[in-house]
């Protein structure tokens, strides 16, 4: 049986070459590049040539599955010869060197015969990959810990594991001109939104950029306004965080070389759930959850209120507190306001060097340096200790978020917020909060409200973000996202009764 070759043909072609002439091109275009491989073989008076880039090969493959069956087999050197013999894998031919160059830096092995017109190309990439791992940046105390890699066909395989079913998409789009890259957009055909899926599809054909590093620079592509402070899609390397968003109608995106995930479209309250609220019991999730909610607001509002209330509003402070500050501040030389930004100032030099150093060296230079300089600082005089409690209280509130991305954007929204407090006090909080409201009011995350379920109100849906309800309840679906079903994993009666109210 014959089989086709699928030729790449083109106006630009400089074939049929001798072989010594194909060589000297190839080695002009690497003299620079000791890593290109050629081999030059003759049987029967014709001559052929194999090149390709070693490490960017299963040389093993190319040894067994191309090299031996070609020089064992007593057969004559043609392109359709040659690929009626070796039925391996998926096998092009190119015309054009451009082509030929393009394809050798992705792990082809090319070989040529003397006086064709086309050179024959099997892609056999050597892929290298780290072993599967815990995840590092999402903390978990119950349920999976794997993390995604860098290999986008391990990503995928981990996907396809958790979630079996036929109607699961993973949709191929190609990115990048000059180092092209393979992203994979993945929904649920029957749930997903359809509106949000030729969206985040249309986003992703639409750019035009050389190249993707990684899903969260092509995220800062994709999302409604790149030059906003808060995310507006999530970014995971949990697959079960990416797998329960699919199956609840939400859009993920998997990018090849990168170990974390999208996941779109998102609320606020997105970035302030946790996997593990699912593996707890609903009392348990619904507490740990408004904890999270809570410690939000707590983490950037308690220090800008405490340079409020110590620089303009005394009245409201007890008055054996306002005794107490007084006694810290007596030997403090600067006002609540240059306090306040000195002492966060230096919180967050602790908190990025404790992140930038090793694991263990890191969390000691967190404590022992907290503390440290901490109690020289009071010591100094440089700050009161009362200020440090506050400080160090919205700390720990910043760290129970689980995204990292949002719990920076609240480090970097309380510094105007302590600002607004210094210069005018609880007014000052009170004008920057309404802003804030009113900016997060105007902001969407693939064309949706970013404050739902809050604007617009879905009470319904509140379940699905202040508070978990038992299990029984588990498998519908947020109404707000307009999903094509209302339940996630319908029976055969549920599915009927859906399609009737439809």
């Amino acid at each position: 049986m014959k089989r086709k070759m699928r030729s790449s043909k083109t106006t630009d072609s400089i074939f049929p070459l001798k072989v010594d002439e194909f060589e000297k091109i190839l080695r002009r275009k690497f003299e620079n590049n000791p890593d290109l491989l050629l081999s030059k073989y003759e049987h029967k008076g014709n001559k052929m040539i194999v090149f390709s880039i070693p490490y960017l090969v299963a040389e093993e493959k190319a040894e067994d599955f191309i090299l031996k069956p070609l020089l064992n087999k007593d057969i004559e050197w043609t392109n359709e010869n040659i690929l009626n013999e070796i039925p391996l894998g998926e096998s092009k031919t190119f015309q054009s060197l451009e082509k030929i160059l393009d394809n050798l830096l992705l792990g082809g092995v090319f070989i040529y015969i003397e006086g064709e017109n086309e050179v024959i190309s099997y892609l056999l990439l050597n892929k290298e990959k780290r072993n599967l791992e815990k995840a590092e940046t999402e903390s978990l105390v119950l349920g999976p810990r794997l993390a995604f890699t860098e290999s986008l066909f391990t990503n995928l395989n981990i996907v396809r594991f958790r979630i079996r079913s036929t109607d699961l998409v993973l949709e191929k789009i190609t990115i990048g001109k000059t180092i092209p890259r393979e992203v994979r957009l993945i929904y649920m055909k029957s749930i997903a939104n359809e509106e949000d899926v030729n969206t985040m599809r249309q986003r992703l054909l639409d750019l035009d950029v050389d190249e993707i590093e990684d899903s969260v620079i092509l995220k800062q592509y994709l999302e409604d306004s790149s030059t906003n402070l808060f995310p507006q899609f999530e970014s995971t390397e949990l697959p079960d965080r990416l797998t329960y968003g699919v199956t609840k109608g939400k859009i993920g995106v998997l990018v090849e070389n990168s170990p974390m995930a999208i996941v779109a479209p998102a609320n606020l309250f997105s970035f302030l759930e946790s996997t593990e609220d699912l593996y707890m019991r609903w009392h348990e999730g619904t507490f740990l959850r408004l904890l999270r909610i809570v410690a939000l607001f707590f983490s950037f509002i308690i220090t800008p209120l405490y340079v409020a209330v110590a620089t303009y509003q005394f009245g409201l402070i007890p008055t054996q507190l306002l005794i107490s500050l007084g006694e810290s501040r007596a030997q403090v030389p600067f006002p609540p306001l240059l306090e306040a930004l000195i002492l966060e100032f230096l919180m967050e030099l602790l908190r990025e060097a404790g992140a930038r150093l090793p694991t263990k060296v890191g969390q000691t230079m967190g404590i022992v340096g907290g503390i440290v300089i901490g109690q020289a600082a009071v010591e100094a005089g440089i700050t009161s200790n009362i200020l440090i409690i506050v400080v160090a209280m919205s700390a720990l509130a910043s760290f129970t978020s689980p995204s990292y991305f949002i719990g920076t954007t609240v480090r970097v929204i309380r510094f105007p917020l302590i600002l607004l407090a210094g210069l005018f006090g609880i007014l000052g909080i009170i004008f920057g909060l309404s802003f804030l409201t009113i900016h997060l009011i105007r902001l969407t995350s693939l064309g949706r409200p970013y404050l739902l379920p809050l604007y617009p109100l879905h009470v319904r849906d509140f379940n699905k973000v202040f508070y978990r309800t038992p299990i029984s309840y588990k498998n519908k679906l947020a109404k707000a996202y307009q999903p094509k079903r209302l339940i996630r994993f319908p029976r055969e009666e549920a599915a009927k009764k859906q399609d009737i109210d439809e």
